[in-house]
């Protein structure tokens, strides 16, 4: 039951992603920003939950149609508008199988040498919320670096569905994309419970014999175990908002050791996971569970890729105009670049 309370806290993190902060800070100085990190989010990280405040209970509380609608207002829909601004975007809907996407495409057309390829991304959010929200703030950037076609996937969540069934709205929209792809050419990428998708699709691809797809990014979360290890001291020492009580309804009667649901756990699965990136931050709740699967894939035999960002916290990026944001992106674009075929 403990891990899967720490997923509640992805929603709240996600919320407060710029800061780190909690209602407490109201009454308390927010803890020393790091000396590393760039003027723009040591500002962002003091005055960025201000503007958030009066809203995070509509935001965290209630009905969860209404906390959906009210993530969106307040937090995620700004921040979309900042992101097409800094990045253009093309996006248009799709519907692939029952699965609703969204396909973001960079303005000025996707360059020849990228025409076979294709990122899929899969939205954070607590695996409850974000649906059509976070995930074109997440594909925006990306597509627009990267140059690459983004297919944002709008998969079930709780509380309304149970896993594994965001496992099989993804396999729904790889096999897709299998009919006009090579599976090298195929790139998969989620920040927070998406990120942990991600690990979870490479996983139910290999128990369903599916073609492992071309290389993964699991941004601020890891293959299992989120929320957890030391990271979850560390956060709680510099006051960045805990992993929440409560359970996560999507998760409920599920083995969180299974390896359909955490991965990391099951060296055999990770053996066959393609090339993979992992991000977080060193004030992130998940970074432990980041640092571990880095590790674990290493020991497997994967090649994979850490990039911990100094000072930052759950979902940085978020705020597309910090500079270690455009660093990250950056980042994600080279890798996908690098190990994605043509």
């Amino acid at each position: 039951m403990r891990m899967k309370s720490v997923f509640v806290g992805l929603v709240i993190g996600a919320v407060l992603a710029l800061s780190g902060s909690t209602l407490v800070e109201r009454f308390s100085p927010p803890a020393p920003q790091s000396i590393f990190v760039s003027p723009e989010a040591a500002d962002a990280a003091v005055n960025g939950p201000r503007a958030l405040l009066p809203h995070v209970l509509e935001i965290t509380t209630g009905p969860i149609e209404e906390r959906r609608a009210a993530l969106d207002r307040y937090y995620v829909e700004p921040r979309v508008e900042e992101a097409r601004r800094a990045y253009p975007v093309e996006i248009a809907a799709s519907t692939v199988g029952e699965v609703f996407t969204e396909v973001v495409t960079p303005t000025g057309g996707v360059p020849a040498e990228n025409a076979r390829r294709v990122l899929i991304n899969l939205h954070g959010g607590g695996f409850s919320v974000g649906a059509r929200s976070i995930g074109r703030l997440e594909s925006i950037p990306v597509a627009h670096v990267a140059r690459m076609k983004v297919v944002a996937v709008d998969y079930r969540q709780g509380p309304e569905f149970r896993f594994p069934a965001a496992s099989e709205d993804v396999a729904t929209v790889y096999r897709a994309l299998l009919e006009t792809h090579a599976p090298e050419q195929i790139g998969i990428f989620g920040c927070s419970a998406g990120g942990m998708l991600t690990a979870q699709a490479v996983a139910w691809f290999q128990a369903h014999d599916l073609p492992r797809p071309g290389a993964i990014g699991i941004f601020c979360a890891g293959a299992g175990g989120t929320g957890d290890g030391d990271a979850r001291l560390i956060t709680e020492a510099l006051r960045v908002p805990p992993p929440g009580g409560g359970s996560m309804a999507y998760f409920e009667g599920a083995d969180m050791r299974d390896p359909l649901v955490a991965p990391v756990f099951t060296p055999a699965v990770l053996a066959r996971f393609p090339p993979t990136l992992v991000i977080s931050g060193t004030r992130d709740m998940a970074l432990s569970a980041a640092l571990y699967t880095h590790g674990q894939l290493v020991a497997a035999g994967v090649e994979a890729d850490l990039h911990v960002f100094e000072g930052l916290g759950h979902y940085f990026f978020a705020d597309t105009r910090l500079p270690e944001s455009k660093q990250a992106f950056a980042v994600m674009a080279r890798f996908f670049d690098e190990h994605l075929g043509r």
